[in-house]
């Protein structure tokens, strides 16, 4: 983090040698030095003043009748030379008191330095300061994490801010000293090194704003930022306000680190065992950890596994796992697997819990190993008051609000991945739509999506402004501007990952740049370019591809597992799909995808699935359970209910499950889509509510994108037609609804 910049470490220091030596001789012109010292806290007492810092002293005494005529020996000429002056007189006995009930002066006491006099009376406070401090360490470190909390709430969080305020800020100043406080109390270690690299830095950032305003300054206003930058050897003030936002988010995290530390240690000893999450990856004493045995160097896609489960059950990692895989994985292969892009986009879909994930990743600098090109975009501000966050941040937040949104597009992976990829051409010059188009090009290939999807990416990327800024400064009743934005997006598929991404955005931006009456005219919009683009036909049936036909042809029954596909191939019946996707989920399998087809009188079901965690089933147990519950002689149901016991549902919150009878799109069957948090079991519970109602899947298209299963069902009633009474429709979404939460 040092780079070019100039250090202002030596004039604190030098300032602080200064400062000491006048106030030795003002000591020894008011007093013997007997049973009376001089103790500097504060900026002084902690050795970093800056040239506006004012003074902050302690007279200790052991009950001297003269200490008032001492101390005022000491106080007048510092007020003369006009230095501000936070004075007070204790003695020991009252130090400690003070210290007991008011936070600020156990703070300061805590780093008290002696400057002239007594040394004994100082290492006595300090003792029995740092004493009382440490056995109330409870109570106290509560009363710490309170005020660091309001701190935050009013003068918000520094690396994003405009005109941050340096000491208060969170990230700032105070929180490392809060750090600081928290180690002495032994609770949790001191800040590291890139925390106290970050803390010299705006350190540095105070010293020389007090340079440039002549005076004792904490919030850095916009005018003043090519001045400070200038001091510190930085080009302006956008590189200025770029190396700050590294540094606050360093402190942020170091910070969050050990409020986590303290919450483990004072809440008493973590639950016993390991459970596991996900293929090599484990839960530990509340963090996310990496199974015994795991050698990160040969599993490239564990980084992104290991933060996908983090994500999903919204705990965190633990800091030497991440340090752990930051230094040993290996590249990931380009393009990447689809294990890897899956566990992207289950990250990002997490919804809230992804932002304090990916920041982890982050600070290791994961992430720009595995997206290079987000190092252009990594810590840039954006230097206008309508946005609240850096890129970066803004590009996390967005794809977080998107998760909200999943529900509403055909393609929930596009639209996490579009949130946080639409405004990676920041990091370039000219039109950020432009040049991100380009960029997410890369960056798609890169990550395998295949052509079709990398097109889809960059019509998103590139037209990811085209609804907001045509519903506030076009006419939307006039039928021009209407088919303009048709033919612009070409498809409901990309109007609708336009729409959903237009909200994420705009609240991810902030207050201004989001409202109910911009959110209302982009709805309006919507609508209407919908309605232009309706004409296209709807969806044609799922049917058999050549090799299940060949399959069919066999007819009886016949269950084939070839590593992570299992074909079944069986006499067509209601109950086939979703029994046999419980035999898949009681043997730990997860299913990525299925299809569902018939011909004549025998279905075949191809499933694509992966083992949740370890190793997979014994494939010969797992034909074995199939052919009997194809026999009827399984009742899967009883294995499935011990398991969904064991299973924690999600820490984080997820969007609702949405259910929804597809009108049009097939003339021989409906059509029920489902969209919902992927879970074990989960296709079982859909089919077994459909067969309560009385219906047969006769053909089925199941995917799972991340952490989002979108599943759509050809159903028919007993007589084999498809539903058409309004209270028949209501009552199968009902069902499926509540088989789902």
């Amino acid at each position: 983090m040092r780079g070019e910049a100039r250090s202002y470490a030596a004039a604190r220091k030098e300032r602080t040698a200064d400062t000491d030596r006048w106030l030795k001789d003002l000591f020894r012109t008011a007093s013997d030095g007997d049973h009376v010292s001089l103790v500097a806290v504060g900026s002084l007492g902690r050795g970093e003043p800056a040239p506006g810092s004012d003074l902050d002293l302690v007279l200790l005494h052991n009950g001297r009748p003269d200490v008032a005529r001492i101390a005022d020996r000491i106080w007048y000429p510092i007020w003369d030379s006009s230095i501000g002056l936070d004075h007070s007189v204790r003695t020991v006995e009252e130090a400690v008191a003070v210290a007991r009930q008011d936070l600020k002066a156990v703070l300061g006491l805590i780093q008290a330095r002696h400057v002239a006099g007594d040394p004994e009376l100082t290492r006595k406070a300090r003792e029995a300061v740092l004493a009382e401090w440490r056995a109330d360490s409870r109570r106290r470190l509560g009363e710490l994490r309170e005020a660091a909390d309001q701190r935050a709430q009013v003068s918000g969080e520094l690396a994003f801010l405009l005109e941050p305020d340096l000491k208060d800020g969170r990230g700032g100043l105070r929180d490392v000293q809060a750090m600081q406080a928290v180690a002495a109390a032994w609770v949790a270690s001191a800040p590291g090194p890139r925390a106290r690299e970050a803390h010299e830095f705006i350190l540095d950032v105070r010293h020389a704003l007090h340079v440039v305003t002549a005076r004792g300054a904490d919030r850095l206003v916009l005018q003043e930022q090519d001045a400070v930058a200038g001091l510190l050897g930085l080009l302006d003030a956008e590189a200025l306000m770029r190396r700050l936002a590294e540094a606050g988010r360093t402190v942020s995290h170091a910070f969050d680190a050990t409020w986590r530390t303290v919450d483990r240690l004072l809440s008493g000893p973590a639950p016993r065992g390991r459970r596991p999450l996900a293929d090599g990856v484990v839960e530990h004493g509340g963090e996310v950890v990496l199974a015994r045995g795991v050698n990160p160097r040969t599993d490239p896609v564990l980084v992104l596994r290991a933060a996908a489960a983090a994500a999903d059950a919204g705990l965190p990692m633990a800091p030497a796992t991440v340090s752990v895989l930051a230094a040993q994985s290996p590249p990931m292969p380009v393009p990447w697997p689809e294990e890897a892009r899956d566990a992207l986009v289950s990250i990002l879909g997490a919804g809230r819990a992804a932002v304090p994930v990916w920041e982890e990743l982050d600070q290791a600098g994961i992430i720009v190993k595995l997206l290079p090109d987000w190092e252009r975009v990594r810590h840039r501000p954006q230097r206008n008051p309508i946005h609240r966050f850096t890129v970066d941040r803004h590009l996390i937040e967005a794809a977080a609000n998107a998760a909200g949104h999943t529900r509403e597009v055909a393609r929930p992976d596009l639209l996490l991945i579009a949130a946080l990829l639409h405004d990676v051409g920041k990091g370039w010059p000219g039109d950020h739509s432009a040049t991100g188009e380009v960029v997410v090009r890369d960056i798609a290939t890169r990550i395998g999506l295949p052509p079709q999807d990398v097109e889809t990416l960059a019509t998103v990327v590139r037209h990811h402004l085209l609804l907001p800024e045509t519903a506030t400064r076009r006419d939307l009743d006039d039928p021009v501007t209407i088919e303009k934005v048709a033919a612009t997006v070409g498809s409901r598929e990309v109007l609708d990952l336009l729409a959903a991404l237009a909200v994420a955005d705009g609240n991810a931006t902030g207050p201004a740049a989001w409202n109910s009456w911009k959110a209302g005219l982009v709805a309006d919009l919507v609508r209407r370019v919908r309605s232009v683009l309706s004409g296209s036909p709807p969806p044609h049936p799922p049917t058999l591809s050549a090799e299940q036909a060949a399959l069919a042809r066999h007819g009886g029954g016949a269950v084939r597992v070839a590593g992570g596909n299992v074909t079944v191939v069986a006499p067509d019946r209601v109950g086939l799909l979703w029994s046999a996707a419980g035999v898949l989920s009681a043997h730990r399998l997860i299913v990525r995808s299925a299809s569902s087809a018939s011909a004549g009188s025998t279905a075949v079901i191809e499933f694509s699935v992966v083992p949740e965690y370890g190793s997979p089933p014994d494939p010969a147990t797992l034909e074995s359970d199939l052919r009997l519950v194809l026999a009827g002689r399984l009742d899967i149901e009883q294995r499935l209910a011990r398991r969904t016991r064991a299973v924690r549902p999600p820490r984080v919150p997820v969007a609702p499950p949405r259910v929804t009878l597809v009108d049009d799109a097939s003339a021989t069957a409906t059509v029920v889509e489902v969209r919902a948090h992927d879970r074990p079991g989960l296709l079982w519970r859909i089919g077994r509510a459909f067969g309560e109602c009385g219906l047969d899947v006769r053909a089925a298209r199941v995917e799972t994108l991340g952490a989002e299963a979108v599943d759509v069902f050809y159903v028919v009633d007993r007589a084999g037609r498809p539903l058409s009474d309004d209270a028949q429709r209501a009552q199968v979404r009902d069902h499926v609804l509540a088989a789902l939460r």
